[in-house]
């Protein structure tokens, strides 16, 4: 079918794609057609299947026409996509519609010309990636983030008792609230509402930032009002809102003694306070270890970054964002066209606002991806059946169930990768130098990454 091809590259991972079919194949193409409705189709004083070939073509000569040369660009693009000569870099991603480029004419006394523009796969030469130096602050756990840790423990093993009716809510009270956003006019606007929602007052774990509204009302108290939210607040830059609110229940906590019961409450294998410290130290100690490889990998990766530059396609960058989207969506309940309306005007803009973030992700992903290629690092049966019964003993899960969950094959696909991933970055710690830098605590690690 197709007489010629050829694929020119454009900017930001682009590329043109130009065909040209044979007028042979056009007319074929088009008698095929053209006899195939001949025999199916019924008009007015013919019987079916008698239509004349010419009739069809007086009355239906523009459509026919259109409709063999949507048939004739699928089939050949469907030809050329699936020839195995062509390379990675010249096929389009899978989210990458191939877009028509000006709109073809059928002529059957000549050939037909067309092309079509898509994403491919940026082509990453990566550049020094060895021999290089970052700097990771230098951290350890303290008796502060101990202290923490036993102050949660405490708040989650709390006695959650009802206020006395006429109290008023305080922070650190348990508080179940309805609450509506309004619009100009005061009417309660359907994605804006929740119901029977609980949680600590003051612990700010609520979308709108409500906390201080609520302080001082009684159980069974409404109230309106507006906040304006800061420029640089995540979910509502620079907004306005009114809101109407209700306290359905309140309750205080009692926290228990941090004693040897607290320990044998939590587990039974603790059987003193100091037990259960020594755990939680060595988690600490193990979550600290995991934070200074992710920065320490994140910082060699940045250095590599500036060492290669990747023409990032727009289609790739548009699924990175969506997909975040619909990560925040999920946190507010609702989907991304309810979070869109719930946002108002502002989506598009705290949309666009991650994409640099989204950007330098996508950019270190490909470098990463190419330099395992490059390594031809893989992950065996065997060492992924090691890291399931590891994953097993660490989360006090039956072996058999944890097994059972990786026998989905895009699940265990994740977990090979996840594994050659980490090949991969123990190989870039060998081959880099990583000097410690200034003295950070453990909760900004945690918050800031360092």
């Amino acid at each position: 079918m197709i007489k010629n091809k050829e694929i020119t590259r454009l900017e930001k991972s682009s590329v043109k794609l130009s065909v040209t079919i044979g007028k042979e194949e056009l007319r074929s193409e088009y008698d095929e057609l053209l006899s195939g409705y001949s025999r199916s189709i019924q008009l007015p004083g013919f019987r079916k299947g008698k239509v004349p070939k010419e009739v069809l073509e007086r009355k239906f000569a523009e459509a026919l026409r259109d409709e063999v040369l949507g048939k004739i660009i699928e089939k050949s693009l469907g030809e050329i996509f699936e020839d195995e000569a062509l390379t990675r870099e010249e096929r389009p991603l899978p989210y990458s519609r191939p877009e028509l480029k000006d709109e073809p004419k059928l002529d059957f006394e000549s050939d037909l010309e067309y092309s079509v523009v898509y994403d491919v796969l940026p082509t990453v030469k990566v550049g020094k990636w060895e021999s290089l130096e970052a700097e990771v602050p230098d951290v350890s756990i303290s008796e502060e983030d101990l202290a923490r840790e036993l102050e949660a423990i405490r708040e989650r093993n709390s006695i959650v008792l009802d206020k006395n009716e006429g109290e008023s809510a305080a922070k650190g009270d348990v508080v179940t609230v309805d609450y509506w956003e309004l619009d100009d006019s005061g009417e309660a606007l359907e994605q804006g509402e929740r119901k029977d929602f609980s949680y600590t007052l003051g612990s700010g774990q609520n979308a709108y930032k409500f906390d201080d509204e609520i302080v001082g009302m009684k159980k069974g108290e409404t109230k309106e009002f507006s906040k304006t939210y800061p420029e640089d607040d995540k979910d509502f830059p620079g907004r306005t809102i009114k809101l109407r609110l209700s306290l359905t229940a309140l309750k205080s906590k009692n926290l228990p003694d941090l004693d040897d019961d607290l320990a044998q409450d939590v587990d039974e294998k603790f059987k003193t306070l100091e037990d259960l410290k020594n755990s939680i130290k060595e988690r600490l100690n193990k979550d600290l270890e995991r934070k200074l490889k992710d920065i320490k990998t994140s910082r060699l990766l940045e250095k590599i970054m500036d060492n290669t530059a990747v023409e990032i396609p727009e289609s790739m960058i548009r699924l990175e964002l969506d997909s975040r989207f619909r990560k925040l969506a999920r946190q507010f309940n609702t989907d991304s066209e309810g979070l869109y309306k719930m946002m108002g005007g502002q989506a598009e803009s705290i949309v666009e606002s991650w994409r640099d973030d989204a950007t330098k992700a996508l950019h270190s992903r490909l470098i990463v991806e190419t330099l395992m290629e490059e390594l031809k690092l893989e992950a065996s049966k065997e060492e992924a059946e090691k890291e399931i019964e590891r994953m097993a003993e660490e989360s006090g899960a039956a072996l058999e169930e944890v097994k059972k969950y990786y026998e989905d094959e895009r699940i265990w696909d994740f977990l090979l990768e996840d594994i050659k991933e980490r090949k991969f970055f123990d190989i870039l710690l060998e081959k880099n130098t990583i000097k410690t830098g200034k003295k950070t605590n453990y909760l900004d690690l945690a918050a800031n990454n360092g």
